[in-house]
């Protein structure tokens, strides 16, 4: 009923002696056919491989890493020739008086650029730190009097800097307050909305009252050769003798021509008030003035505070860093949010009724 097939069988002819056709001799490039004296043949022939002209030459950043030797290189150097004169270690009492740093380099952006490749986070960071090592051992060697050590390692450091280093550290000079010629300095506090002028001098022994011949009475034989206008000419603004004068003691703060604790009635004003004099340790050593205007009782105080701890600054600038510490001596930036529209104010919102 089935048809038995047979199972397909494939034959090869094999031919054991039949040879494929290729060539009988291996090919030979022409500039292998040279015949060189003295030279080793083909087979035995190696190319000469030349050295790199840089250490870190098969590395995917290659102008970094040569960069980042040649600083650290540098900087072994000069701390070896610092540990030499003996300035090295130094104590903490001595690091801490040294100069300021005026740290200002490239940006990342820019050493991408000046390294001809990406620069990540990490390596830029690499590359601050020695190079801020490599300024404090400048310093170092200025201030023990080694200029020739120090001018060596500027023009290595100028080439990391930023070109506009002297116009930025030039904004954050800050300006001196100037004095008149009675010794008092006007400056001006700001807080809120309010803003307020302050006029501040140091506190002087009072001298003993002497009439001068300006004032003495027309009986007398020397007032009739005195011209009668030269007083007010010379010195208009001199309250006469007889005008009974207020006593400024050393404790007198006048805000809008009001002693202090008539124009403010919350104690926390005044002590926000006071607070400069007694964190500069100046506390009755001036007479301040003051003329303040805008806002409320809060935001004055804050302005009133703000210009005192200038003027204190202004005569005494050894507490700067005690009243910047304290945040005195910048404004502060704090400000009423404003309302937003549909809401109760800036951020409260309307209660939610569902019927």
């Amino acid at each position: 009923m089935f048809a038995i097939r047979r199972p397909l069988r494939l034959k090869f002819a094999i031919n054991s002696s039949r040879t494929f056709a290729t060539a009988s001799t291996p090919y030979v490039p022409p500039a292998s056919l040279e015949i060189v004296a003295d030279a080793p043949p083909p087979q035995f022939r190696s190319r000469k491989k030349t050295k790199p002209e840089s250490p870190s030459f098969y590395t995917s950043r290659a102008s970094y890493y040569d960069h980042l030797y040649q600083l650290e290189t540098a900087l072994q150097r000069c701390r070896r020739a610092i540990s030499t004169l003996e300035l090295l270690p130094l104590p903490a009492f001595a690091r801490a008086s040294l100069p300021p740093a005026q740290l200002l380099w490239r940006n990342r952006q820019s050493m991408m650029t000046m390294f001809s490749g990406s620069l990540t986070t990490a390596r830029y960071r690499r590359m601050i730190s020695v190079l801020a090592d490599l300024e404090e051992c400048s310093r170092i060697a200025s201030a023990a009097g080694h200029t020739a050590l120090a001018e060596s390692i500027q023009p290595v450091l100028e080439l990391f800097e930023r070109q506009d280093k002297e116009t930025v550290l030039a904004r954050t000079v800050r300006k001196q307050v100037p004095m008149d010629r009675y010794g008092r300095s006007y400056t001006v506090g700001k807080r809120k909305e309010s803003a307020a002028r302050v006029w501040m001098i140091p506190v002087r022994e009072p001298a003993p009252v002497t009439l001068s011949s300006d004032v003495l009475p027309s009986h007398s034989p020397r007032a009739q050769d005195v011209d009668i206008l030269a007083p007010v000419v010379d010195n208009a603004f001199a309250p006469s003798p007889s005008a009974s004068r207020m006593p400024v003691t050393t404790t007198t703060i006048l805000v809008n021509n009001i002693p202090l604790n008539k124009y403010f009635d919350s104690p926390a004003d005044r002590e926000r008030i006071v607070r400069p004099l007694k964190l500069a340790g100046v506390l009755g050593t001036f007479n301040a003035f003051v003329i303040v205007r805008g806002g409320g009782t809060t935001g004055q105080a804050g302005a009133i505070a703000h210009g005192i701890a200038q003027g204190i600054v202004a005569h005494v600038p050894e507490v700067d860093h005690i009243l910047r510490k304290a945040k005195l001596i910048k404004r502060d930036p704090r400000m009423v949010e404003r309302k937003k529209t549909g809401l109760a104010k800036a951020r409260k919102r309307y209660t939610w009724v569902k019927r």
